[in-house]
C-alpha cells in the first residue's frame, strides 16, 4: 500500500520536491520514496546537484538523526521492529544553498510472519488458542523441528499437553517421525508418563515395535522413566514383552506377564542377572 503526503513548496523552488512516499513496507524494513525537481541536469558537476537528508525520529528523546544523505529518491530503513510505528522527515539541500525540511511522515511496520518458532513457542506454553492460530495461518509446516531436532508434536507429547498432541495431529503431524536420535512422540511419552498421551498416539498409528538407534522402543522408555500405568497400559495392550534393567518392581510386571528372565539385553545381561545384582546392592547400602 503506497501513502502520498503532498508537500508545500518554498517560495522560489520552481516545482522541486514536493511529493514524500512510503512505498513496501515488510515486518523489518520500510521503504521511503521521494521526488526530484524537473530539468536536473546529471552532466553538471556534483556540486550542481540537489542534495537529500532523510532523517529518523526517537520517539523517546523527541529528536532526529540522519540515517541517509545523498543524491537519489529512493532509501529502504533497515533491521526496524515489527508492528511498530516510526517517524521519517526529508530535508532537501539545493546547489544554491538554500535548504527546506519536510512535514514528517509515519509509517508502521508489518506484524512479524508467522514461523515454526510460533508454533513450538505455543506448544511450550501450553497455549491451545495460539496453537489452533498458527496452524490455520497455513504457513508454518506442522512436523517442522526446533535447534534440538525436536518436532512440535514430540515437544507436546514430553509435556503432557494432550489438547495440544491432538490438534497437531488433527493438522496432519507425523505420529511416527523420528528425531535424530531416533525416538518418536510416543516413546518421549512413555518415558515422561503420560498415558493420556500415549493412548491417543497409539489410537493414531503409533507403533510400539518402533525404536530408536539404542534399540529401545517404547516399553524401554516406559520403564525407563519409572512409570507404572504406563508400563501396565502398553503390556495390556499387546506391546511385546522386553527385559528391563534396575527396575525391580518393574521387572516384578515384566515376568509377570511373560517375560522370559533368561534373555539378555544388549549388554549381555539377564534378568535374573540384574535382580541378583539389585539385591546384592540393597544389601550393601543396608549393611
Amino acid at each position: 500500500m503506497l501513502i502520498f503526503l503532498r508537500l508545500s513548496r518554498p517560495a522560489g523552488e520552481r516545482q522541486r520536491s514536493g511529493v514524500l512516499i512510503v512505498g513496501q513496507v515488510s515486518h523489518h524494513s520500510i521503504e521511503l520514496i521521494w521526488t526530484r525537481e524537473h530539468g536536473t541536469d546529471w552532466t553538471d558537476p556534483p556540486e550542481n546537484w540537489t542534495c537529500f537528508i532523510l532523517e529518523q525520529k526517537n520517539d523517546r528523546k523527541h529528536t532526529y538523526k540522519e540515517i541517509h544523505k545523498g543524491y537519489n529518491t529512493r532509501f529502504t530503513v533497515e533491521n526496524l521492529e515489527p508492528n511498530t510505528t516510526y517517524t521519517f522527515r526529508l530535508k532537501v539541500m539545493w546547489p544554491s544553498g538554500q535548504q527546506h525540511y519536510y512535514p514528517s511522515v509515519s509509517a508502521s511496520t508489518e506484524k512479524e510472519p508467522l514461523n515454526g518458532r510460533n508454533l513450538h513457542n505455543a506448544v511450550l506454553r501450553t497455549d491451545e488458542l495460539e496453537l489452533r492460530r498458527v496452524l490455520k495461518s497455513i504457513k508454518v509446516t506442522v512436523d517442522v523441528p526446533d535447534k534440538l531436532d525436536f518436532t512440535p508434536l514430540m515437544m507436546a507429547a514430553m509435556k503432557g499437553f494432550t489438547s495440544g498432541v491432538q490438534i497437531l495431529v488433527h493438522h496432519g503431524a507425523d505420529v511416527n517421525k523420528k528425531n535424530s536420535s531416533g525416538k518418536d512422540s510416543l516413546m518421549l511419552a512413555c518415558f515422561h508418563g503420560h498415558l493420556d498421551v500415549v493412548r491417543f498416539l497409539h489410537s493414531c498409528g503409533a507403533s510400539w515395535s518402533s525404536r530408536d538407534r539404542s534399540g529401545c522402543c517404547a516399553l524401554h522408555w516406559a520403564a525407563a522413566g519409572g512409570h507404572l500405568p504406563v508400563l501396565q497400559y502398553l503390556i495390556q495392550d499387546g506391546c511385546q514383552v522386553a527385559v528391563l534393567n534396575n527396575y525391580e518392581h518393574l521387572v516384578k510386571i515384566l515376568l509377570e506377564n511373560g517375560a522370559d528372565p533368561n534373555i539378555q539385553n544388549q549388554s549381555g545381561v539377564s534378568a535374573v542377572e540384574m535382580a541378583h545384582a539389585f539385591e546384592r546392592k540393597v544389601k550393601l547400602h543396608s549393611s
